[in-house]
């Protein structure tokens, strides 16, 4: 596994902003999609808090996205998760273990970079590999990790992103990982306090993950 360290970038999403800021007008993914939408949130104060996280501002890639809870040490669990996730799975995961997703021999590298996106706090960007065997081709995925804090103010909740490129096939897809890239939150450019963002995280997984929502981001151009 690849581990890179580096710097960060600032970017906003969620808010009432250019979208060419982030990408010359074009379509966001949805991993810069969710970094650009948690980086709208941050402030002085650091990592943002879980309940200002609002599926309104992620409508868009809510079935790639997911929210962990920090049980223990190198021990977290799907608190909501989209349906991409389930679909890899091939049950609900709500409930489960992030390790779940990985191969055994890669279990304790994902509790390793949990714990560094906690502690530090930071962000992992991380690349996946399953491989191909009866029923299903290879699979590639990209995984991203963005601390957040609970209501008590520690950083035990990470707002998450997991994508994967090509057909699912057989599943539960299980995966290692290729490469690693931490960047501390410090290192992130914190937005101008005069723009704005809507806030509160609905918990209903209902609510988190519906089919054909209608709710639409407002997005205008900043001068």
């Amino acid at each position: 596994m690849k581990t890179f360290f580096g710097n960060g970038f600032g970017s906003s999403f969620g808010k009432i902003v250019a979208m060419d800021r982030f990408d010359s007008g074009r379509s966001l993914s949805p991993i810069r999609q969710a970094e650009a939408y948690w980086t709208a949130l941050l402030t002085g104060d650091g990592v943002p808090m879980r309940s200002q996280i609002d599926p309104r501002g992620l409508e868009n890639i809510l079935e790639y996205t997911f929210v962990l809870e920090r049980i223990a040490p190198g021990l977290t669990r799907f608190r909501l998760a989209g349906r991409h996730l389930n679909q890899l799975a091939g049950m609900e995961v709500r409930g489960m273990p992030l390790t779940s997703f990985f191969e055994p021999d890669a279990r304790d590298q994902i509790k390793t970079v949990s714990e560094q996106v906690f502690a530090q706090p930071a962000i992992a960007n991380l690349t996946l590999d399953s491989s191909g065997r009866l029923g299903r081709v290879q699979l590639q995925a990209r995984m991203l990790l963005l601390p957040l804090k609970n209501d008590l103010g520690d950083v035990s909740r990470i707002l998450g992103v997991l994508v994967s490129d090509g057909a699912i096939g057989a599943t539960p897809r299980r995966f290692t990982i290729s490469e690693t890239n931490l960047r501390p939150v410090s290192h992130v450019q914190v937005p101008k306090p005069s723009q704005t963002v809507e806030t509160g995280f609905a918990e209903d997984q209902q609510k988190f993950d519906r089919p054909g929502s209608h709710l639409r981001l407002v997005v205008s151009r900043d001068d």
